[in-house]
């Protein structure tokens, strides 16, 4: 109870939109707070955006801690178009009640289904089916496409950064792309690598080279952890960063467990290579054998990248956890 109230009063306190109100929290990360946001009803347009739809999420925090998430709004607005990355509604700036503060708000696409890792996690460490692997891998792949296509690396591809979001009118979800605070320009210098460890290229981790082949290094840590219901590398608890260093700088590679399909594999170590120039680009991978059609009965929307997923209550989209 102590907690809903804290959230209901940072909520309060944080305001609400000219055409939307903030609801629920939704998660907490390093670089802001995420609240599902309801379009206001018959209130009149009052900027040039198009109108926003009935439910949004809004990535939020104090304007004067807001760099990452200014930054964001920047890279989404320069990869806008993309059916496979979380479309950016707009940006604007609340005020406390009292007026003391301001926050920086940026508008989302909300993502009914939650995120990749919440769903791999409620298979409780079995491994998704590998039809859903393949649908999911192809949209991630599209979106990356679409991303690098326009000069960024996204630097922090991991299942929490991917959201599900729903198909009308057909009961399945889609993969996107989210979460794009730590993305660079492809040949910029950021003086170190970004993202989060475990999903992290060993070239970027011990040589700070990160470029856009370390994004494809990410996926195949994804979809490692989406054929096996595990994380990539056997992290000892207690762990530290200098520690999970020594053991990449030992491994190179995650193991690839057996039992996975020989298609499977390969497309893993297309994409784990441990040269970095060995690995296919996003595009050269869509056309893999691992990414044909699944041999199972699906909807027309399988090529695409679709899948079946339960819808979650409430649901989770957007954290950004701590740690490796």
């Amino acid at each position: 109870m102590k907690r809903k109230a804290e959230e209901e009063e940072l909520g309060r306190l944080w305001g609400d939109g000219e055409e939307w109100e903030r609801g629920d929290l939704l998660g907490e990360g390093c670089f802001g707070s995420v609240f599902l946001a309801f379009s206001k009803k018959n209130k009149p347009i009052v900027s040039a955006r198009p109108p926003l739809p009935p439910v949004m999420a809004v990535k939020s925090a104090e304007l004067s801690h807001s760099e990452s998430i200014q930054h964001e709004t920047e890279v989404l607005s320069e990869v806008k178009g993309s059916a496979f990355v979380i479309d950016c509604l707009g940006e604007e700036i609340t005020t406390s009640e009292d007026g003391d503060q301001m926050v920086y708000n940026l508008l989302l696409e909300f993502a009914a289904g939650g995120t990749l890792d919440g769903l791999i996690r409620r298979f409780k460490g079995r491994g998704l089916p590998e039809s859903d692997v393949i649908s999911y891998t192809r949209s991630i792949l599209r979106g990356l496409i679409h991303i690098h296509e326009c000069d960024y690396v996204h630097c922090d591809l991991k299942p929490e950064n991917i959201l599900l979001v729903p198909v009308a009118h057909t009961g399945r979800f889609v993969a996107k792309v989210a979460d794009l605070g730590l993305a660079k320009r492809t040949k910029e210098d950021v003086g170190g690598w970004r993202g989060t460890p475990r999903y992290t290229d060993p070239d970027a981790l011990m040589d700070n080279v990160q470029n856009q082949s370390s994004d494809i290094w990410s996926v195949g840590a994804i979809v490692l952890e989406m054929l096996t219901g595990s994380p990539p590398w056997d992290v000892k608890p207690g762990s530290d960063l200098e520690d999970f260093l020594d053991m990449v700088s030992q491994e190179i590679t995650p193991k690839i467990p057996p039992g996975i399909s020989s298609a499977a594999n390969d497309f893993l170590k297309c994409c784990l290579a441990i040269n970095s120039w060995e690995r296919l680009t996003a595009e050269q991978l869509l056309f893999h054998p691992f990414m044909a059609e699944p041999q199972v009965s699906e909807t027309c929307h399988s090529s695409l990248g679709y899948a079946v997923v339960p819808k979650i209550q409430p649901p989770v989209g957007l954290v950004i956890p701590a740690g490796l």
